[in-house]
């Protein structure tokens, strides 16, 4: 079963804060990285299921939006990274993500 990636960028912590909370509770996903991409944009990361991955991206963007000041700059869902990206991109799962992997 592939397992896609979902990436949301924000703008300021608020809004990814919401962001990550919202994609856990709403699916089964596991968050493997946040932080600070440029000039106040910070973005996290998520790991699962396509159809799972799809549903958290969803509710983060509309959680991140409604941050106060919350403002999603861009989102996309990777459906089946090749393997070798995750050598370049920091999108696999560490020993502080394990623990909490649901698949």
């Amino acid at each position: 079963m592939p397992i896609a990636v979902g990436v949301i960028e924000t703008l300021g912590f608020p809004a990814v804060l919401a962001a990550a909370d919202a994609m856990v509770k709403a699916a089964e996903v596991t968050i493997v990285y946040y932080g600070i991409c440029e000039s106040g944009r910070m973005m996290v990361v998520s790991r699962g299921q396509v159809a799972e991955v799809n549903r958290a991206v969803e509710a983060g963007i509309a959680a991140g939006e409604a941050a106060y000041g919350g403002k999603v700059i861009t989102h996309y869902i990777v459906p089946n990274p090749p393997e070798n990206i995750e050598t370049v991109l920091p999108i696999h799962f560490t020993s502080k993500s394990e623990p909490f992997r649901i698949f």
